[in-house]
């Protein structure tokens, strides 16, 4: 089954730059996400025309979260990334002739929207600050330390 780790990978990538004190570049999140610097800035540029990102260019730039974490939620960003497919399940026929098929279409859309509106509901109730809140206690659990670079070498 195909799955779009997109949304994961996003939100990862923003829960990193949270830690940092400075800008992070396309590359060093690249590294992290294992991807190209061009896929970061693609992706970046889509949460800075909505408002979550800011990049700053030159010696010392990069990318850096443009609001407060317990301002930006799973359901912000979802959308933010152009609202990807939440279920990787479907019919088998969109438009079929067959009555049974349709009987099935019809139970299993409705129970598609309906499972859909649930986590859409849900994704807007978890800021990333709760994500970040959540790490922080794994990473106090842990004992250890949190160095991006180090946390995603190779």
């Amino acid at each position: 089954m195909n799955r779009d780790s997109r949304l994961s990978g996003v939100l990862h990538v923003l829960l990193h730059m949270a830690e940092q004190s400075r800008p992070v570049t396309s590359e060093v999140l690249a590294k992290a996400m294992q991807t190209n610097p061009v896929v970061i800035r693609r992706t970046m540029a889509g949460l800075r025309k909505q408002g979550y990102v800011r990049s700053e260019k030159g010696h010392g730039g990069g990318w850096t979260l443009a609001r407060d974490l317990d301002s930006i939620t799973l359901r912000d960003i979802y959308e933010a990334l152009g609202r990807p497919s939440l279920l990787a399940v479907g019919n088998r026929s969109e438009a079929p002739d067959c009555l049974v098929e349709q009987a099935v279409n019809a139970a299993l859309d409705s129970a598609f929207r309906d499972a859909e509106r649930r986590l859409l509901s849900r994704f807007g109730e978890v800021t990333l600050a709760m994500l970040s809140a959540d790490f922080h206690a794994r990473l106090l659990a842990s004992k250890g330390s949190h160095h991006m670079e180090n946390d995603h070498a190779g």
